[in-house]
């Protein structure tokens, strides 16, 4: 059986898009185009077909037979098209970067800087994930690891980012001015601080500054320091944390700093894999983070 020649795409188009609203207006706000050149292509279609795909009339469009059955063909091809053309779009999309650190850094330092790094890496898809446990960059799914230890790890492309402190913050509420006025505070204590040694605790901090008189052995005990940080902010003690994840509380003048006395701890490094440190997703990443955390 001779074959006849298909109508021109952009008449399908336009059938497709009105069978699909059952309106000549909401058809070519969808395509983009006129309500007249709706017709216009409808017409053509009409004319290519001889027959009528629409019947009109002034409260709604409804399909005639032959524009039920054309209706069945097209949903099909153009969702077929669609799917084309969405796999050939996706393909040439860079990877997704996936991104493992702590929770900590994650809540207190990336969140809030994630609108500003999507302005500046707009092409950048980040994915996000949190563990205390060191997860294998060179087996695993997750391409960069944010890690806080005390050196390199010379196995992976490591990049040095900050170097930590940790400080003694309160709420401005508290009026601390003097060290003495510790002995009359709450003090607050975060546990299984792994890194840095020797630990950033209270003995460590009385050996150094003092007062010899204060209470180490008193106070509230947390298992997370973002919890001793809100509860700082609540003005309900003191606590000892670290500098980079405190930042944005004390700039906001949240969180006061009263003594310049800091006690050492970790660093801050990017880790990936050799193979994968020349990625441009990986390079633009790195950038933006080293950039930020001046």
């Amino acid at each position: 059986m001779k074959h006849k020649r298909l109508p021109p795409l952009g008449s399908l188009e336009a059938f497709d898009a009105v069978a699909k609203f059952k309106s000549f207006k909401r058809a070519a706000e969808d395509i983009g185009v006129t309500p007249t050149a709706i017709s216009h292509q409808i017409r053509i279609l009409e004319e290519s077909l001889g027959t009528a795909v629409f019947v009109r009339s002034a409260r709604e469009v409804t399909l005639t037979t032959a524009g039920q059955r054309l209706q069945q063909s097209t949903q099909r091809a153009f969702a077929d098209l669609q799917d084309a053309v969405d796999d050939i779009y996706h393909a040439q999309l860079p990877p997704a970067l996936t991104l493992t650190t702590t929770s900590n850094f994650l809540t207190h330092w990336l969140v809030p800087r994630l609108a500003a790094m999507k302005a500046s890496i707009p092409e950048l898809d980040l994915r996000l994930h949190t563990s205390v446990e060191l997860v294998d960059l060179e087996q695993g799914s997750v391409d960069v690891a944010i890690r806080y230890s005390m050196s390199a790890d010379c196995r992976l492309q490591s990049t040095l980012l900050y170097e930590d402190a940790f400080i003694l913050v309160a709420s401005p509420a508290l009026g601390l001015k003097r060290l003495e006025q510790l002995s009359a505070i709450t003090l607050f204590h975060v546990e299984n601080r792994h890194i840095p040694q020797p630990s950033p605790d209270w003995a460590h901090w009385r050996k150094l500054y003092g007062p010899l008189s204060l209470n180490i052995d008193a106070g509230l005990r947390f298992s997370d320091e973002t919890h001793a940080i809100q509860a700082a902010i609540a003005g309900q003690g003191v606590a000892i944390v670290s500098s980079l994840l405190a930042r944005d509380f004390i700039h906001k003048g949240i969180l006061a700093v009263p003594f310049k006395h800091a006690l050492p701890g970790g660093k801050y490094y990017l880790v990936t894999s050799k193979d994968k440190a020349q990625r441009p997703d990986v390079q633009a990443f790195k950038a933006w983070i080293i950039e930020n955390l001046k």
